[in-house]
């Protein structure tokens, strides 16, 4: 019994095996008590679609759009974006990996305020903007950003740009820096004018303010000089056309200063001035710029003393000349490279005035401010240009109607680009759809950018053209010689022409065929004026005039006669009406 009480222990089940314990996870902190060594976990960003509102001062830049081998805002800032962090490595110098887009492409030497970017960035961690700032240079400055949808497009979302130009208030005056056809002009007159000897006679060329002619361009006219000369004013120069193997002596008009390539050089004075204008700005205080007309800094002096001002009357007259462009028109004569059959040489502009008056330096400026969807290289100056035309009197009112036309092809001025900056960009479509969005405008940023422009802006507008003169010597430029479309009176060319293939040089006179008449006698119709004797297709005028000299033919004769018969009796019937 004790036997089978025994269990046989080849019978029991198997015992469980225990699980493996569990490794330890390394710790990512160390401690005093551990010598065990840890690792730190370097944090990931993600990449942020932003608005980006910066300001700069264009001098010493080719403008906004970024071009190889020239020195533009965009090359700056991209480089800053870069070592700000905001850029990997990998998309250096390579825009359209991070989406890249700018609301306005300002031109050489054009400043803006409210310039705006957009793209994909690292904005994290806090600090981004700083960090901008601190690589780049002193006349860019960067206010902030703006968290935006990933469809955003700085440039396809912005419904409007306003721009500003600031044009001195002697540029408006027909007597201030008149050129040698207007002080010839009024020689012998009650109100003779004085040659501007501060401009024209002191040999400095403003670069770029009359640029090529258009018919200058089909000629094929380039000058070469062998060795750095100043050319005095009225001296002639050879110069080669075409290929070079003809030769023609061609006047210069103004007093130029060139190098041995051809181009026209800055004195030594201009070039300190332009360097130093954005970097050491003068600060400008309330003494210096002023919105009320008439006053000036006590410490600067205007430059010339002149009855003109701009007075109710002559901001009427300006105010008008600036409507004539609001609305959609064709801009091709206010452009470069764009013909009037390009749908994109017609723009819209929505408004345009000039109601301000800035004092800077001493010197008074007309502020205008225009407002439009979108412009053109250049299209901003040359309406300035011939606004400023008109208003001095060089141009007839109605050009601009003519200028604007599609059919006509003239040559515009081109108002100095100093003067000149974008103020604002206007996204109000994008606002009004995303309001649950942060809104994409410049209210949060309105101190630091007014700043800016006192500083930097207003301060190298002002000192260029009290230093520099700009605008005065461009003034000497606007004459009938160098743009001889300016005197079309608002006819296009076509019409022109065909007055000019008049060979008497005078409109045909009807009642020349009144002498003409052999009879003496009034015709009875319009149609006895032009009647050919001879039956046979009429030549000329001096036809009529040997056919009156010689016999008359039979039938003209017979006419005669019977003329001469109705006459009488119409005349005797008269006669016996009134004795009766």
């Amino acid at each position: 019994m004790e036997e089978t009480l025994i269990q046989n222990p080849s019978n029991s089940p198997p015992q469980q095996q225990q699980p493996d314990p569990k490794k330890l996870k390394m710790s990512t902190t160390t401690s005093d008590d551990d010598d065990t060594t840890t690792t730190t976990k370097t944090p990931r960003y993600k990449r942020r679609k932003v608005a980006i509102f910066f300001a700069y001062c264009g001098v010493g830049y080719q403008g906004m759009q970024k071009n190889p081998g020239a020195k533009t805002i965009e090359g700056d800032l991209e480089e800053a974006l870069f070592l700000a962090g905001g850029v990997p490595e990998s998309d250096r110098n390579n825009p359209r990996k991070y989406d890249w887009a700018r609301s306005a492409r300002t031109d050489k030497g054009v400043s803006a305020v409210g310039q705006v970017v957009s793209g994909r960035f690292y904005v994290d961690p806090p600090g981004f903007i700083d960090r901008l700032n601190a690589n780049l240079p002193g006349q860019i400055r960067m206010f902030g950003f703006k968290r935006v949808t990933n469809s955003f497009n700085a440039k396809k979302f912005c419904d409007r740009r306003r721009y500003v130009y600031l044009i001195p208030v002697f540029a408006l005056d027909p007597a201030s820096h008149p050129s040698r056809e207007s002080v010839a002009a009024s020689l012998g007159s009650g109100n003779e004018l004085v040659k501007c000897l501060d401009c024209s006679e002191r040999g400095r060329k403003v670069v770029g303010a009359m640029g090529r002619r258009w018919y200058e361009e089909k000629r094929g006219i380039v000058a070469k000089v062998e060795d750095d000369i100043v050319i005095e004013e009225g001296v002639t120069v050879s110069v080669e056309i075409g290929d070079g193997k003809n030769k023609e002596e061609v006047p210069l008009l103004d007093a130029v200063v060139v190098d041995k390539n051809g181009v026209i050089a800055q004195t030594k004075e201009e070039t300190e001035i332009t360097e130093n204008d954005c970097t050491n700005p003068q600060p400008i205080t309330d003494s210096v710029i002023t919105t009320e007309e008439g006053k000036v800094n006590g410490d600067h002096e205007p430059l010339t003393e002149s009855k003109f001002s701009y007075g109710d009357k002559e901001k009427e007259k300006f105010n008008r000349i600036l409507n004539y462009y609001i609305g959609s028109h064709n801009y091709h004569n206010f452009t470069t490279r764009t013909h009037a059959e390009d749908p994109a040489a017609r723009r819209n502009i929505i408004s345009f005035h000039a109601n301000t008056i800035v004092t800077v330096h001493g010197i008074d400026f007309v502020k205008c401010e225009i407002v439009g969807q979108s412009f053109m290289l250049h299209q901003i100056r040359k309406m300035m240009g011939l606004a400023v035309s008109i208003m001095r009197d060089v141009a007839p009112e109605s050009l601009i109607e003519t200028a604007l036309r599609k059919d006509v092809k003239i040559n515009v001025p081109t108002a100095p680009e100093v003067g000149l900056y974008l103020d604002e960009c206007f996204f109000t479509s994008y606002n009004n759809k995303w309001k649950d969005h942060e809104e994409v405008s410049m209210k949060a940023y309105e101190e630091e950018a007014e700043e800016f422009k006192m500083k930097h802006i207003y301060s190298h507008i002002g000192s260029t053209e009290k230093k520099e003169g700009t605008v005065g010597i461009w003034l000497h430029s606007l004459n009938h010689r160098n743009y001889p479309d300016l005197g079309n009176h608002g006819e296009s060319p076509k019409e022109n022409n065909t007055q000019v293939e008049n060979p008497t040089g005078e409109p045909p006179k009807e009642n020349n065929a009144q002498v003409e008449n052999p009879t003496g006698e009034r015709p009875q119709d319009n149609n006895t004026q032009f009647e050919n004797p001879t039956d046979e297709p009429r030549k000329e005028n001096s036809t009529q005039v040997q056919n009156t000299t010689a016999e008359p033919a039979k039938e003209n004769g017979t006419k005669v006669e019977n003329l001469i018969e109705e006459l009488s009796k119409e005349n005797s019937a008269q006669i016996e009406n009134t004795t009766e």
